[in-house]
């Protein structure tokens, strides 16, 4: 009976043990398998992010044409081309003193900038920053401009003496306006809605030059509006007065969008409309760019349809600074879920759409330290995510490259359908033609790995020739002095331009 119970108790003993070696076992193999799982959704997220020299090729061929389906006619391309009616961009040559006003917000910029033609350029800036008190952001459309026009003549009783206009003349105005606007002359557009907090009904439909210069009338400011611009356009401006050869301008921040100049016998919705000039430059609202040879992944659909504008904005959404760190951190939030990779429980944080800022994510792509240490304490900082481990680390990094690449390669994808659509693509025998794409935008100018690998982007599309004579210059404040710029080329004063 004894020798029973020793045996059953050996029985047991070598049962237990077992037990345990496999739970261990299931353990290291759960473990195992977690991380598997985290690498195997990082590898697929990888791969349906891939652009490839020919998907690139085939996203700048369905931007040209859709680029010519705008131009055709209204409503024919999720492109909008808008016609500016700027034909007629800074020479370099123009001087004086002109103004601008920078509404794109719930504040607004005045400046005023003295321009010194070919030999002094912009020679000065001064500008002021107005904050609008929030009940006119909803209130009447005579309270906004009487408030905008209040505080502008405020700024120009600060005018040096020696630059007042001589009697009979106007100071001269180029205004950025960044709403939705159906322009109809290079001076008037009516406002299509709007947007960033603001609903004015009665302005709605109304033209927004037409409103301002009242409210300039009424306090007896005798100020023209020149010129009535998107920031995008601007920066074309602003980039055309030093440099003749910019042919395009391209806005990289929070959001997107470009413009270039085009000739005006590519655009037949504009026959009868437009002036005699043989160029026009063309606000494309690109960001809206949609096409099937786009790589959408499932968090780009989930993004879309959690968004203010499903359906819309699909290129901006995926190469623009205010989606980026969103699509990181709903990578992360998979992780978290399926492969516990910040350990049992789901870090609550990762669950706040948009908690990770472009700025941050680019932090923790640009971390040379060996440690990872700006991602650990980025992690700690924006998602309370502590004791990260170094792989674990390098997987958030991996996943910023991934995102920052494919936005990039992008972006540059449509720069090329830009050079495509004007020619300028190829290297004709015999020409010398040098291309400048002007480029302005946060995420251009802070984000380097972005920035290097669009530009490196664009050269392998265009091909070691053909590269050589295409530039980019960074030119920033568009919305600002290049509005200025387009005043004094619209100039109805001789003194607009150097004689």
């Amino acid at each position: 009976m004894e020798k029973v119970v020793v045996g059953a108790a050996v029985v047991c003993a070598a049962a237990a043990a077992f037990a345990a070696a496999t739970v261990v076992y299931q353990q290291r193999k759960g473990s195992s398998g977690k991380w598997g799982m985290a690498e195997d959704i990082v590898k697929r997220f990888g791969e349906e992010c891939g652009t490839p020299i020919e998907k690139l090729k085939k996203v700048a061929e369905a931007m040209v044409f859709e680029m010519n389906k705008g131009l055709a006619s209204e409503g024919g391309s999720k492109l909008k081309m808008l016609i500016s009616f700027v034909d007629n961009l800074p020479s370099g040559n123009e001087k004086g003193m002109f103004y601008a006003l920078d509404l794109g917000g719930t504040n607004f910029r005045a400046l005023r900038v003295q321009l010194g033609g070919k030999e002094k350029g912009v020679a000065n800036v001064e500008s002021e920053e107005v904050s609008i008190p929030p009940h006119l952001m909803t209130g009447s459309a005579h309270e906004l401009f009487d408030f905008i026009a209040t505080s502008l003549a405020k700024f120009v009783n600060s005018e040096p003496e020696e630059f007042h206009p001589p009697p009979g003349r106007k100071r001269e105005l180029g205004f950025t306006f960044s709403f939705p606007i159906r322009q109809t002359s290079i001076s008037s557009g009516t406002l299509i809605k709007w947007s960033k907090g603001f609903n004015i009904q009665d302005v709605v439909g109304e033209d927004v030059v037409g409103e301002l210069t009242k409210s300039l009338e009424k306090i007896g400011l005798d100020m023209r509006v020149a010129a009535l611009i998107n920031d995008t356009v601007g920066t074309v401006a602003k980039a055309r007065f030093s440099n003749q050869d910019v042919v395009a301008g391209v806005i990289l921040g929070t959001g997107t969008n470009a413009a270039y100049l085009e000739h005006t016998n590519a655009i037949p919705k504009g026959h009868g409309l437009l002036p005699k000039s043989e160029e026009m430059v063309i606000n494309m609202e690109w960001g809206n760019f949609c096409s099937s040879d786009l790589p959408l992944t499932e968090y780009d659909q989930a993004l879309d349809a959690a968004s203010l504008n499903p359906g819309e904005q699909i290129y901006e959404k995926i190469i623009s600074g205010m989606y980026l760190g969103d699509i990181v951190r709903r990578v992360l939030l998979k992780l978290a879920e399926q492969a516990d990779f910040f350990g049992d429980n789901v870090p609550p944080k990762l669950r706040i759409p948009f908690i990770l800022r472009t700025p941050d994510m680019s932090a923790m792509h640009h971390d040379t330290s060996s440690d990872l240490k700006v991602v650990e304490n980025k992690l700690r900082a924006i998602f309370e995510i502590h004791n990260t481990s170094l792989k674990r680390r390098k997987i958030v990094v991996e996943l910023c490259d991934i995102v920052s690449v494919r936005g990039a390669r992008l972006a540059a994808a449509g720069i090329f359908g830009i050079l495509k659509k004007l020619g300028r693509d190829t290297v004709k025998a015999g020409e010398k033609q040098k291309s400048v794409i002007a480029l302005d935008g946060g995420l251009f100018e802070h984000y380097t790995k972005f920035r290097s690998c669009m530009e490196s982007t664009l050269k392998e599309l265009l091909g070691d020739e053909v590269a050589k004579t295409i530039g980019i210059e960074h030119s920033n404040d568009g919305s600002g002095i290049g509005a200025a710029l387009l005043a004094a080329a619209q100039s109805k004063y001789s003194g607009g331009e150097e004689s």
